[in-house]
C-alpha cells in the first residue's frame, strides 16, 4: 500500500499546539507561599488550598496563580475551570508571567471563560513581550490563523522564531513548518529540516513524525533515517508516527518488508483514530498480506473507515458491492458508495462511478452523466476514463454531449464547495 501524506497541513494543523496550562511553579523568594508548595509536592494538596486561599485573598499574584492551578487540575478542590480563571485573571492584572498566558490559553479554548480571540491575544502578548516561549509560540499562532488579527506569515514567524531560539519544542516545530511551506520566509527545506531536528532530538513526537516524513518526501529521501524518527514517534504512542511505520514494514521502505509487523502498526494507529490505519487493515484482509484473506473482513474494515467519509475506503467499499467480494452485490449500493468518493475528487471512484452510469447498473442508464464523470476522472489521471469516456460519446448525441462538458466545467469536489 502506498500513501502520500501532505507534512504542509499536517504541519500547519498543530501551529496552535503549544497552548498548555502552565504547571504549578516555586516562590522567587522565601514566604509563607514556601509552606503551600511543600505541602502540594508532598501530595497535601487540601493543606495546600487551605495555605493558599488565605494568601490569594490578600493579593498574593503567585498564591493566586497556584491557586488556580489547583482548580484548574482538581487538585484539593474541585476542578473548576471557571475558578481557576477567575484566580489567574487575578494575578495577570498583577502581571504574574504564567497566568497571563494561562489567562490567554483559557480565553483561546473557551475554558471556564468565553471564547474570545481578542482577549487571548492581549493576554498573550503581555506574556510573550516578557520572553515567554509559550505565549510567543502561542500568539504567532493566532497570526498564522488570522485570529483577532489579520493572517500574517512575517509576523508569526517572528514570535516563532522568538520561542525557538528559546529552545521550545513546539515553536522549533511551527517555525519547521514556516520554512518548509515557505510561509513569512522563502521557502527552504534544509532549514525546515534543522529546526524540526531540534525539536525532535527534544521528544517531541510531532517532530520526530514529520521529521521522519520530510526524509520520505523530500528531496534528500532516506528511508532508513525515516523509519527511525517514525519508530520514536511510535514508540510514544503518535498515531501518525504508528501509521507511517506501518506503512514503511508494508512497502519495505526503510527496512525488510514485514506484512505482520505492518499490520501491527497498522493496528496501533486504528486504534487512535487514523483512518489510513483503519483502510491499511482493509487492504491487508483484501490482499491476504499479513493474515489469512478475508473480503468479509476487509469490507468490514472498509467500511470502518468509510463511514467516516474516508475517500479511498469509500471507493473500495463500492467495489466490494460491485463485485459482490465479502458482501452481497449490489449496484446500487457501489453506486452509493462510489458517489461519496467521487464527490471528494477520487479519481478511480469517478470512473467506476462514470462506468455505472454508462450501463445503468444501480442507477438509472445517464449517458451524460457518465460522460461527465469519466471526463472528469480522465482530468485526473485515471487509467482508461478517457477510453471508456469516448466509448460513452459514441452514443451520445451532440447536445448531450455539450450539456456533459457543461457539467464537467461546473463540477467542483465537495470539499471545495
Amino acid at each position: 500500500m502506498t500513501m502520500k501524506m501532505s507534512i504542509g497541513r499536517a504541519l500547519a494543523a498543530i501551529l496552535l499546539g503549544a497552548a498548555t496550562i502552565s504547571s504549578f511553579a516555586a516562590p522567587v523568594r522565601a514566604t509563607p507561599l514556601d509552606d503551600a508548595n511543600a505541602a502540594a509536592e508532598s501530595g497535601d494538596y487540601t493543606k495546600a488550598v487551605q495555605l493558599l486561599r488565605p494568601l490569594a485573598d490578600r493579593g498574593d499574584r503567585d498564591a493566586q496563580y497556584n491557586l488556580g492551578i489547583m482548580y484548574f487540575t482538581g487538585q484539593g478542590v474541585p476542578r473548576d475551570a471557571a475558578e481557576a480563571a477567575k484566580w489567574f485573571g487575578k494575578a495577570a492584572e498583577q502581571g504574574q508571567l504564567n497566568s497571563e498566558y494561562n489567562l490567554g490559553v483559557m480565553y483561546e479554548r473557551g475554558l471556564g471563560l468565553p471564547q474570545n480571540d481578542a482577549e487571548a491575544l492581549k493576554w498573550y502578548r503581555k506574556s510573550a513581550e516578557q520572553g515567554h516561549a509559550p505565549a510567543q509560540t502561542n500568539l504567532g499562532g493566532l497570526y498564522d490563523h488570522g485570529r483577532s488579527v489579520p493572517l500574517d506569515h512575517t509576523e508569526a514567524l517572528r514570535w516563532y522564531r522568538k520561542a525557538a531560539e528559546q529552545g521550545f519544542a513546539p515553536a522549533q516545530f511551527n517555525l519547521a513548518a514556516m520554512y518548509y511551506n515557505g510561509q513569512g520566509v522563502a521557502r527552504d527545506y534544509a532549514e525546515g529540516v534543522n529546526w524540526c531536528r531540534k525539536a525532535a532530538e527534544q521528544g517531541f513526537a510531532m517532530a520526530q513524525n514529520y521529521l521522519g516524513q520530510m526524509y520520505v518526501e523530500g528531496p534528500s529521501k532516506d528511508y532508513a533515517e525515516a523509519v527511525k524518527w517514525f519508530r520514536k514517534a511510535a514508540d510514544q504512542g503518535n498515531a501518525d508516527g504508528e501509521l507511517n511505520l506501518g506503512l514503511r514494514y508494508d512497502n519495505g521502505e526503510g527496512v525488510p518488508q514485514n506484512y505482520v509487523e505492518a499490520m501491527k502498526w497498522y493496528r496501533l494507529a486504528a486504534d487512535h483514530g487514523k483512518l489510513g490505519a483503519v483502510y491499511g487493515i482493509a487492504l491487508m484482509y483484501d490482499n491476504g498480506k499479513g493474515v489469512a484473506q478475508n473480503y468479509s473482513e476487509a469490507a468490514n474494515w472498509y467500511r470502518k473507515a468509510a463511514e467516516k467519509g474516508f475517500p479511498p475506503a469509500e471507493s473500495n467499499l463500492g467495489l466490494m458491492y460491485e463485485s459482490g467480494r465479502g458482501v452481497p452485490q449490489n449496484y446500487a449500493e457501489a453506486a452509493n458508495w462510489y458517489r461519496k468518493a467521487a464527490e471528494q475528487g477520487l479519481p478511480v471512484a469517478q470512473n467506476n462511478l462514470g462506468n455505472l452510469y454508462s450501463g445503468g447498473r444501480g442507477v438509472p442508464l445517464d449517458r451524460v452523466h457518465a460522460y461527465m464523470w469519466l471526463s472528469v476522472a480522465a482530468a485526473r489521471g485515471q487509467p482508461d476514463a478517457e477510453k471508456n469516456q469516448q466509448l460513452v460519446a459514441k452514443a451520445m448525441t451532440p447536445a448531450e454531449i455539450a450539456e456533459a462538458q457543461k457539467l464537467v466545467v461546473e463540477w467542483k469536489p465537495a470539499a471545495e464547495h
